[in-house]
């Protein structure tokens, strides 16, 4: 099993909203990750937006907003730990004969 790192630059960050950059990632692992926060009750705002590749920047900027219950970062490492979950249950339901 690779084992990745996810290289997260934060931009502005307080009790209930956090703005970051993460660095190397595209639309597909994005719409995961913000279907995944989505799926938390304490989170009402997760997107992202990608801007123009010619532009020199790159990378998928998120924002997350809870209500104030659960720190951003929490809901960002909870929704992290649940797609490593939904991954490891593929692999495990994959038969490959």
């Amino acid at each position: 099993m690779q084992v990745v790192s996810l290289n997260i630059d934060v931009i502005k960050k307080d009790e209930k909203f956090m703005e970051f950059r993460i660095i190397g990632e595209d639309h597909t692992f994005c719409n995961v990750l913000r279907d995944a926060l989505l799926k938390d009750e304490k989170v009402k705002v997760a997107a992202y937006r990608i801007d123009h590749p010619l532009l020199k920047r790159k990378e998928p900027i998120f924002v997350i907003n809870t209500d104030g219950t659960k720190p951003p970062k929490d809901a960002l490492l909870d929704a992290i730990e649940r797609v490593k979950e939904e991954i490891n249950g593929l692999k495990t339901n994959l038969s490959l004969d």
